[in-house]
């Protein structure tokens, strides 16, 4: 039992510990935010540290979910808006995302990505939003939407990380509206396979005439993956590499945990893939490398892959072996360049076309 004495220091001892999940501020409904020109409402963390011109983060939800959810699922976002001073925007749909109609996937279309394109201009006019330095995330059907406005909106975002998702046009489903989006079981199942240069062509086709830059993307997929299947991983890998125009590098096992392999394009500024080992729709949320490869607090890219250092107990492959066909057919077919040439269940060519070779990914995929 305390005494009277010790119980008053036991409760002022308590009461001088942080509280660990404070937020300086609050969610906030945006009801000045007109809805259109489809329904999904605004929600929107201001921390009461803004910067003056500051960096906005979209964060999207999953089907079935809301902003708010999202918010309370996600709640690092907004505890780094307080440390860093940036906005977050919590799109809020009462149902899923539309990523299946040519309203969404095309730019200004009319469909709920150019929505939550307005929900950040609305940010910027309102809120001292900085244009230039615009993020966004998502998982699941949030992550569909992100890679949906990679391809549509590539003008007003600068990066992107997607938490499970699939290809940009991968779901789009022939008569599909924005008020009643359809399902795409050959794209969720993993059998729609295109080549890179489709891929590449189909996203470029969204925003026809656009020769700017384009946002820089982080990708994570779960190997056992039943929602949307772990081949949609290797297809978004297919379709960014050659919207990017960066060829796979290396991978580093077990980062940036225990279990994912790391697999780096380019000099790792432009595109990576994070394949999660016996995880499943979809990989948790991981704030703090997301705001690295945003570059908050800073402003530019995230430091280049190539003078990382792997974690102790971590295996890094850079240019690996080449894999070449044990067949003899001087006719057989070869992969093209940026295609799939290999990996657990890959019956397709596994000769590339000269002069590329053929560099493993992981244990499932192998990529020029």
């Amino acid at each position: 039992m305390f005494s009277g004495t010790k119980l008053i220091t036991a409760i002022a001892a308590i009461a001088a510990i942080p509280l660990v999940n404070a937020l300086s501020s609050s969610l906030q409904q945006v009801t000045g935010f007109v809805s259109t020109p489809t329904a999904p409402t605004m929600y929107v963390y201001i921390p009461t540290n803004k910067l003056a011109l500051a960096p906005i983060v979209v964060a999207i939800h999953m089907c079935g979910g809301t902003g708010s959810g999202y918010f309370s699922q996600t709640q690092g976002y907004a505890q780094s808006a307080d440390k860093y001073g940036f906005i977050v925007i919590y799109p809020n749909h009462p149902g899923c995302w539309d990523i299946s109609s040519t309203q969404t996937l095309t730019h200004n279309g009319g469909g709920d990505s150019q929505i939550i394109v307005n929900m950040v201009k609305y940010a910027i006019a309102n809120y001292g939003g900085d244009a230039n330095r615009v993020y966004m995330t998502g998982t699941s059907s949030g992550a569909m939407m992100t890679n949906v406005l990679a391809g549509a909106y590539p003008d007003i975002f600068k990066a992107g990380v997607i938490y499970g998702g699939v290809p940009d046009g991968c779901f789009y489903v022939a008569g599909a509206t924005t008020g009643s989006p359809g399902w795409n079981s050959q794209c969720s199942g993993g059998t729609l396979i295109k080549t890179a240069q489709q891929w590449g062509d189909q996203a470029r086709g969204y925003y026809p005439g656009y020769s700017g830059s384009r946002p820089n993307l982080l990708i994570y997929h779960g190997t056992v993956d039943t929602t949307l299947a772990y081949a949609n991983f290797n297809e978004q890998l297919k379709q960014w590499s050659n919207v990017l125009g960066v060829s796979f590098d290396h991978s580093v096992a077990n980062t940036p945990i225990s279990g994912y392999t790391k697999m780096i394009y380019g000099d790792g500024t432009k595109l990576v893939g994070i394949s999660c080992n016996n995880v499943g729709h979809t990989p948790p949320v991981r704030t703090d490398d997301d705001l690295a490869w945003f570059g908050i607090p800073g402003s530019g890219n995230p430091p280049s892959a190539t003078t990382t250092t792997a974690p102790s107990g971590t295996t890094t492959t850079s240019n690996p072996p080449t894999t070449t066909s044990t067949g003899t057919n001087p006719g057989a077919p070869t992969s093209p360049h940026w295609g799939q040439c290999g990996g657990n269940g890959w019956t397709g060519p596994t000769v590339c076309e000269s002069p590329y070779t053929c560099k493993p990914a992981n244990e499932w995929y192998s990529q020029h």
